[in-house]
């Protein structure tokens, strides 16, 4: 499975949503789901599935689909 896939599968199963949601315009409170409670399971959803401790930091500014992919590739080396 790529990166891009379990990224991807991490949404899909803490938010219950399909794949065609996963846009740029995906983001924090943008969907019922993604609510602080949401947010907390995605970030230990993605932390499991690529095997990284996050920052405080950076569970705070992830605020969306695509800022996420940015935060994982510069600061836990995540290639998507």
């Amino acid at each position: 499975m790529s990166n891009l896939e379990k990224y991807n599968e991490a949404f899909m199963e803490v938010f219950q949503i399909g794949e065609d949601q996963l846009t740029d315009d995906l983001k924090y409170q943008s969907i019922e789901t993604w609510d602080s409670v949401g947010h907390m399971m995605l970030m230990a959803a993605l932390e499991e599935a690529f095997d990284i401790m996050m920052e405080t930091d950076d569970i705070l500014v992830f605020e969306s689909y695509p800022k996420g992919k940015e935060i994982l590739s510069n600061n836990y080396d995540v290639e998507f």
